[in-house]
């Protein structure tokens, strides 16, 4: 772990714990190196904590396999960790403190937030949480800062009884729990969720979460015995089954209620919109790319009256709730992590996050 030179204290308000760390840099398309750099300085109302476990997120996938932001970065939203310094004028927390932090939160103020469209919001797009260069995280590595605004409204106590690695499922079961409530998830529909993967899984729990009957499918054996075994009532391997007629025929013909996509291919978009009944909803979770372009008839929409929904990021509204799942343990997250790698490693978790095996979950780095 990295070495602490200078602590703050209250001779130096506004100084800062400095020194050299490792860290995770994402250095162009397919690269992420790790490097020594310095730690982050903080200032008033700012936070400097240690990272202990951050999750591997297929954004994080998107932009180091894509190079869809521009080198050096330093990646890593779903983080964990402990209080190491604080600045002048923080009062919620102090040095010893586990915490939890979101790397966005919306001004509350704006046209955006009033709409409840808190991922619009030109203050949400600023990264509040970094551990050098452009703010973009900062978990791959041993140290982050935290700014003002996320310090005030977006960091949240850990207890102690809940692992750093099940506190890093707080920002996914977030984003997962907007998107179901966005698709109007109700008690006692149908609904699909194609793709099992880390996201699809969360995706398929907290539909369940919210009442509805859940199927899913994916064609990996590994992540369907999974699915079933955390809760799906079916898993069907989609090269082999006809998903329509399998849905159609668990719903006296009509169709699933809502179908959830957390798998990226194009095609699936006109699928998903087969499957789901007159006047259903498709949500995509996984289409996000911006280049990628979707074909589907357009009959489906103006005279079937079925709904494309998207969801992006996390909501504030749902914030405290999402904490209080994953600290309730009311989902089977621990079981979901299925892969650890050190900080030094991280390019080999990144590959298997992209690239995973039948066995592969949720891929986590856990900090030494």
């Amino acid at each position: 772990m990295g070495h602490l030179t200078a602590q703050i204290d209250s001779a130096n308000p506004t100084g800062y714990a400095s020194g050299q760390m490792r860290a995770g840099v994402y250095r162009g398309e397919g690269q992420v190196v790790v490097e020594t750099v310095p730690i982050p300085s903080i200032g008033a109302g700012e936070v400097l904590f240690r990272v202990a476990a951050c999750g591997i997120c297929g954004t994080d996938i998107k932009k180091i396999h894509y190079g869809l932001v521009p080198p050096p970065q330093i990646l890593g939203h779903e983080l964990a960790g402990t209080v190491v310094a604080v600045g002048r004028d923080v009062t919620r927390f102090q040095p010893g403190d586990r915490v939890v932090s979101f790397h966005h939160i919306p001004c509350g103020t704006c046209f955006y937030c009033e709409h409840k469209l808190f991922s619009q919001c030109c203050g949400y797009k600023k990264t509040g949480l970094t551990a050098g260069f452009d703010p973009n995280g900062g978990g791959f590595a041993e140290y982050v800062r935290a700014m003002p605004w996320i310090v005030e409204r977006g960091m949240i106590p850990v207890p102690d009884d809940i692992s750093f690695e099940e506190a890093t499922f707080v920002e996914p079961v977030n984003t997962c729990l907007k998107a179901v409530r966005k698709a109007r998830v109700a008690a006692g529909e149908t609904v699909l969720v194609i793709g099992q993967g880390p996201i699809g899984m969360l995706l398929m729990l907290l539909a369940r979460y919210e009442g509805a009957d859940v199927f899913a499918s994916d064609p990996m054996p590994g992540r369907r015995a999974a699915s079933v075994r955390f809760g799906a009532t079916e898993c069907f391997d989609p090269k082999v089954v006809d998903l329509r007629k399998e849905m159609s025929s668990r719903t006296d013909d009509r169709g699933a209620d809502v179908v959830l996509l957390a798998a990226p291919q194009p095609a699936l978009v006109q699928e998903a919109l087969s499957i789901v009944r007159p006047g259903g909803r498709v949500l995509l979770f996984a289409h996000n790319d911006p280049v990628m372009r979707i074909e589907f008839p357009a009959a489906a929409i103006g005279i079937e009256e079925k709904e494309i929904l998207g969801a992006y990021s996390a909501s504030v509204d749902d914030q405290e709730e999402s904490a209080t799942i994953v600290f309730s343990r009311r989902l089977p997250l621990r079981e979901m992590i299925s892969h650890r790698f050190s900080l030094e490693r991280i390019s080999a978790g990144i590959d298997l996050a992209a690239h995973p095996k039948d066995d592969t979950l949720k891929v986590i780095i856990a900090h030494q």
